[in-house]
């Protein structure tokens, strides 16, 4: 029986690949929040993406997480936007 190379904890590519898209998908939100004028909205923003993803880092279940990645690029983009608006 050949014994695997890899090591236990080692990530499954598909997890791998999941764990690049919230990974991106953060660094994303924090950006755009930086853009946000308001210091204390920013702060509270900041405070409120870092809960989020805390609070859903234990997270395994394949659809739950494609879910929440699809709810953060809504978020981010309805962040995007306002941004935007308040711009101009």
């Amino acid at each position: 029986m050949a014994s695997s190379r890899l090591p236990p904890t080692a990530l499954m590519l598909k997890q791998f690949m999941r764990r690049q898209q919230v990974l991106l998908l953060y660094r994303k939100i924090l950006r755009a929040i930086r853009q946000v004028p308001s210091e204390a909205d920013r702060k509270y923003l900041q405070d409120w993406a870092r809960e989020e993803f805390k609070r859903n880092k234990s997270a395994t279940e394949e659809d739950t997480i494609r879910m929440m990645i699809t709810q953060g690029n809504m978020q981010l983009k309805e962040l995007e936007r306002t941004l935007t608006l308040a711009k101009s």
